[in-house]
């Protein structure tokens, strides 16, 4: 028996929706990941000129 926890509300996760304990905190995680409130990082440097021309390439 896991003692994990759901990342959302913290209540005993269940194999069927891990690492979440619900189809409802899934899907609060998934609308956290949509309107933006989880962001992987990015480590752009201000003179990255490939990746400008790139854009500007593409529009």
């Amino acid at each position: 028996m896991s003692n994990a926890t759901c990342p959302i509300c913290h209540r005993p996760t269940d194999p069927q929706f891990r690492p979440f304990c619900s189809r409802h905190c899934a899907d609060v995680d998934l609308g956290r990941w949509f309107s933006g409130t989880y962001r992987v990082p990015s480590f752009r440097q201000d003179n990255d000129e490939e990746h400008d021309e790139y854009r500007d390439r593409e529009g």
